[in-house]
């Protein structure tokens, strides 16, 4: 039985993947163009009349929101998106109906997610190279932050995708609730230079704490400590999972 689990784990997995391969123009690539604007415009253009944010530059602060920003946004995207057509064209019904467990299902399609979102990472941070050099801090925290986050937001996709009853609903949490929390997350400033007040709100934004710790992996300096920032995401992680395997062992937006 672990066998034919694992079998169909890899399966699913191997589908994911290969589905957004063969679309990488629509996938991998438009990322990579929209942070190559982003170093451009921020980092060249507003970033050299800037100040210097904890000993670095304007650009070397920014580059490791930047890439978490795109993991983020990858990661969501894929699994939102993968699951919602599954429901559409009822194929998800097939995988059901057969003795593939919902576990399987939840972390196949998961595992999707976060393998898009590392490689559009690592394809950022290729494309980043020329505009600002840096020698990363510590390639242990990098990774399992990245991974940690991908994971995240690939299981938040999977909730908005098991709820969502029409194509618009899975691109109002991105507009609305995603791209806002990314913004104010500290990608682009410093959360030790707002108001004590924002100070505050801020850390009741999870992204806050993901954006600090992939950054200390880059530059060794952040306002978080690397292991809290660690477990407030597990934490996350475990209770988006619970909710996503008790929405599928329902069949909610699946059954009729």
């Amino acid at each position: 039985m672990m066998n034919r689990q694992l079998v169909a784990l890899q399966t699913i997995i191997r589908v994911e993947i290969l589905r957004f391969l063969k679309v990488w123009p629509q996938s991998l690539l438009p990322p990579v163009v929209t942070m190559v604007l982003y170093f451009v415009v921020f980092g060249k253009f507003i970033g050299s009349q800037l100040s210097d944010i904890h000993g670095y530059s304007y650009m070397q602060f920014i580059v490791p929101g930047l890439i978490m920003m795109s993991i983020i946004m990858n990661a969501y995207n894929n699994t939102v998106f993968s699951f919602f057509i599954a429901r559409f064209h009822k194929s998800i019904e097939e995988i059901l109906v057969s003795p593939v467990k919902h576990h399987t299902i939840l972390l196949g399609f998961a595992a999707g997610g976060v393998v898009r979102g590392l490689m559009t990472g690592v394809l950022v941070v290729i494309v980043s190279l020329p505009f600002s050099h840096f020698f990363p801090h510590n390639i242990f925290i990098i990774v399992i932050s990245a991974t940690l986050a991908s994971l995240f937001f690939s299981l938040a996709g999977f909730t908005n995708a098991v709820l969502a009853r029409q194509f618009d609903d899975i691109s109002i949490v991105p507009a609305f609730v995603l791209t806002p929390l990314v913004y104010l997350g500290g990608v682009f400033y410093s959360i030790s230079q707002l108001p004590h007040v924002w100070q505050i709100a801020s850390y009741a934004n999870p992204i806050t704490y993901i954006v600090a710790t992939f950054r200390y992996g880059f530059l060794g300096a952040g306002h978080v400590n690397v292991y809290y920032g660690f477990g407030v995401l597990m934490a996350f992680i475990v209770v988006l999972y619970v909710i996503n395997y008790i929405l599928l062992n329902k069949g909610v937006g699946i059954r009729t």
